[in-house]
């Protein structure tokens, strides 16, 4: 492969905002590359007509001046079926006619670290507390908890450890009540002494959850000196508590994945669908400032200045049509996938399609390699939620009708029925092939267990223990 062929490989493999940095690098070292701010909507952009070209089969390096996403956010013609006309229910109750920018769901929402600094502006009695109490606040994980030991935080903070005892206990104190807590039998703990309900009992419950987990009913009721209806009645009381003081926040927490495409459902008037767009606000937008190697290039006569702008030239020229191809690329693919998975967007996990790469490059006239670098760590904003493109491909089981059916499909379907079986009669493994069989999915006894078992579900023997309690 040519240099010029590997950094087209390397491109598509990059999302937008690795594309970003990547440009920025560029621009330092190419004067004729130049980044164009998203000033306004009406910026005279052209679509290119040589998109459809193999995917590595480039022109030569002077055969192009421009690269926007205007030209690729506005393609009015594409429709992913006319049977999807009637919108159904959806990640939205209601696909109506404009969906909500995807960053814009996120705007104004409280995070958990807002919440606490609130309540440690009013309870704190000294600046030494606030200052304390605000990094104990950056040293939350994810649940909410604060894991690492107190004697070790107080020699990095440079305090006595009484001081920063003082702070957390009253930390301990904030809502959501458990946060701060080291671990989860202290989260539960400090939920239930809200409660009241934080007896001795309780307390030895609380301490040894593992056996709980594992449904050990007689051992705890000895443990605990009550009986067996007690401890079922106890633990009914930890399951209405909350596990993750953060859940409350989550959405602002783990939101860190960026969409590099956007589908956005079309008005019912002019026929449904969806719409397919790169996101414009994170996609880099630049071009080769021609005026400015005319300028520069008709004031030198000096034969080495000379090469080295046409050199410029060149690369500057080929990697905004490099640019150009992969937005096409990308374009061709996510459209075929939401396409194929409209199902998936209208009903729900149970109507995802098993598909494949080549599926998809067969029909998009990509390579099979392409489009498996093209949907790699590549994320589209749907009303599903935020999904990588990789997560459309899945394997298949055989129907009874002699089609397929996705294996995710099939997974889901396993958790309906387990959640909503009979506490007096949980379904074994062989009752779940009997009824999936019926359902028209051809699968295996071992296949049932090995898709439960990836799902986290416990087998019927637990289950019905569980259903006990």
């Amino acid at each position: 492969m040519t240099p010029q062929m590997q950094q087209a490989v390397k491109l598509l493999q990059m999302n937008n905002l690795e594309l970003q940095d990547f440009l920025e690098a560029e621009m330092v070292q190419n004067p004729l590359l130049e980044k164009v701010e998203p000033e306004s909507e009406g910026g005279d952009t052209s679509q290119n007509e040589e998109g459809d070209d193999d995917e590595l089969d480039f022109p030569d390096s002077d055969s192009s001046d421009s690269y926007t996403d205007d030209a690729y956010s506005a393609q009015e013609d594409f429709d992913a079926g006319s049977k999807m006309a009637e919108i159904g229910s959806g990640g939205r109750s209601d696909f109506s006619d404009s969906l909500p920018d995807f960053e814009n769901s996120l705007v104004g929402q409280k995070t958990l670290r807002d919440h606490l600094l609130g309540q440690l502006h009013i309870e704190a009695e000294t600046p030494l507390e606030r200052s304390l109490g605000t990094l104990l606040i950056d040293r939350l994980d994810e649940a909410g908890y604060l894991r690492e030991d107190l004697r070790t935080l107080a020699q990095q903070f440079g305090c006595l450890p009484d001081a920063l005892t003082k702070v957390l206990d009253k930390l301990k104190t904030f809502d959501p009540t458990g946060v701060f807590a080291h671990d989860l039998s202290e989260c539960l703990a400090l939920q239930l002494e809200e409660q009241g309900l934080y007896s001795d009992a309780m307390r030895l419950l609380v301490s040894n959850l593992p056996l709980l987990g594992q449904h050990e009913i007689k051992k705890l009721a000895k443990l605990c000196g009550v009986s067996e209806a007690e401890i079922s009645v106890m633990a009914g009381t930890i399951r209405g508590l909350n596990p993750r003081p953060s859940s409350e926040f989550e959405h602002i927490v783990a939101q860190t994945a960026i969409p590099d495409v956007l589908m956005k459902a079309l008005p019912k008037n002019i026929g449904g669908g969806w719409r397919v767009e790169l996101n414009s606000d994170t996609l880099p937008r630049v071009l080769v400032n021609r005026d400015y190697y005319t300028h520069v290039s008709s004031r030198t006569n000096d034969k080495q200045e000379k090469e080295y702008l046409s050199v410029q030239l060149a690369n500057a020229s080929w990697l905004v049509k490099a640019l150009d191809q992969r937005a096409q690329s990308i374009l061709k693919v996510a459209s075929e996938i939401v396409e194929r998975q409209d199902g998936f967007f209208l009903y729900g996990i149970e109507f995802l399609k098993p598909l494949t790469l080549r599926e998809v490059a067969e029909v998009v006239d990509l390579h099979e390699s392409t489009v498996s670098r093209v949907t790699t760590g590549k994320f589209i904003g749907t009303p599903r939620g935020l999904l990588e493109l990789k997560f459309f491909f899945t394997s298949s089981i055989d129907g009874t009708d002699g089609g397929s059916i996705s294996s995710e499909s099939v997974k889901a379907r396993i958790k309906a029925l387990t959640d909503e079986e009979n506490p007096a009669k949980v379904l074994s493994d062989e009752e779940l092939v009997e009824i999936l069989n019926k359902e028209g999915m051809n699968i295996a006894r071992r296949t049932i267990a090995k898709y439960r078992e990836a799902l986290g579900i416990p087998s019927s023997v637990l289950r019905r223990r569980m259903k006990k309690i």
